[in-house]
């Protein structure tokens, strides 16, 4: 009886140490948009549906060490990419620290290059114990938040990666977000990949260069900007933000 006893509480210590706690790596993010959905409907949707691919593919890099991050986009599926490229996506960069709960946001916004410094954005999270899912071979936890004060965001993230971040500026479940779909912005990220071992540190620093700017007076402006644009002015503020 001893025996069996000893077994099965090695099996068990076998078992915890097996089990991985990340914390530094390098992630590589799919994400995936609905162009014809973007642009909704109306003259102008219907004037660029058919000069326009359906669905987009691109890829992005996200870096963490330590409670700290950097994303950054990689590159794009030259198949499926707009007429106008990439819109100098590759300009973007988000900068988090979950300790001091701050980011460092360089974007590209109607052809001027924007820093923009915040708090990270608030998001009300519910998770979903019961609903799992395996990402990049982790297994992930479900959980529904809410961004812009009515957008639903739904995730899943592991407790196996201890940073509490995720893609773009999406954070603050109890571990790695490596899927994220966004029903209203016609959108998905999904974690194709973890690298633990090769891991460039020095890239997670924040973005330098850009026009100083408070987040609160570009959306201003913008929100003037595209008041006729209809549904997709609001998915361009969204994507600035996000």
């Amino acid at each position: 009886m001893k025996k069996i006893i000893y077994l099965l509480l090695l099996t068990a210590s076998t078992k915890m140490n097996a089990q991985q706690f990340i914390n530094s790596g390098t992630i590589e993010f799919e994400m995936k948009t609905n162009n014809h959905k973007t642009f909704g409907d109306g003259i102008w949707a219907e004037m660029f549906r058919d000069k326009i691919p359906q669905f987009s593919t691109y890829w992005y890099t996200y870096v963490f060490d330590n409670n700290r991050s950097v994303y950054k986009y990689d590159r794009l599926d030259e198949k499926t990419k707009l007429p106008w490229g990439n819109n100098n996506a590759d300009e973007n960069t988000w900068f988090s620290d979950y300790n001091s709960t701050t980011s460092v946001c360089r974007k590209f916004v109607f052809d001027d290059t924007y820093l923009l410094s915040d708090s990270l954005m608030k998001i009300n999270w519910k998770l979903v114990p019961n609903e799992t899912r395996e990402i990049a071979g982790f297994n992930c936890r479900k959980a529904v938040g809410i961004i812009f004060d009515s957008v639903y965001v739904f995730a899943f993230y592991t407790d196996e990666i201890l940073i509490p971040g995720g893609p773009m500026g999406i954070h603050g479940l109890p571990g790695m977000i490596l899927g994220i779909t966004i029903p209203r912005m016609y959108s998905s990220w999904i974690a194709t990949k973890v690298d633990i071992v090769n891991v460039n540190k020095s890239l997670i620093t924040p973005p330098l260069k850009g026009k100083k700017k408070q987040g609160k007076d570009l959306i201003e402006n913008l929100k003037k900007v595209t008041s006729d644009w209809g549904s997709w002015g609001q998915q361009a503020i969204w994507n600035i933000f996000l």
